[in-house]
């Protein structure tokens, strides 16, 4: 038996198994793919009481059951789907997150979660911004004390 005998099946099978494994995607996209513009996007909805109003119906309707009623991650289709989703309540979750990528994020979805996509208008995905930022509470200083 030749030696190009058995190098030939080798790269036969090499050239099949090497590309399915380099070709093969992330499952999931990072947050890297929001194109720049749509993260440079400035909210053009002021935070009002009346914006959080709007959007907490939208939350209740369809966010808190993952994301949780207060917005720490703990919602019960989070908890059955063994989900692990950020904590809004806490200010550093999206101190680095533009408004133009959470309101991407709500249009298009990221990882697990669905886009809300045409089922909300625009001013109601930048409500929605509102009241997620609205959801992150100032955690107390050690030197305060409770009153």
């Amino acid at each position: 038996m030749s030696r190009s005998a058995l190098v030939l099946p080798a790269l036969i099978l090499l050239a099949i198994v090497l590309p399915a494994q380099q070709t093969s995607t992330p499952k999931t996209p990072s947050y890297s793919a929001i194109p720049v513009d749509a993260a440079k996007a400035q909210n053009p909805v002021k935070s009002s009481p009346e914006s959080i109003a709007r959007a907490k119906k939208w939350w209740n309707l369809d966010c808190a059951m993952c994301h949780g009623a207060e917005g720490n991650g703990k919602g019960e289709t989070a908890r059955d789907m063994k989900l692990t989703i950020g904590d809004f309540t806490d200010p550093a979750t999206l101190k680095d997150r533009t408004d133009g990528e959470l309101y991407y994020i709500i249009k298009n979805g990221h990882q697990d979660m669905p886009p809300e996509g045409e089922r909300v208008t625009t001013e109601e995905g930048w409500d929605l911004v509102n009241y997620v930022r609205s959801l992150a509470k100032k955690k107390p200083n050690a030197d305060q004390k409770p009153q």
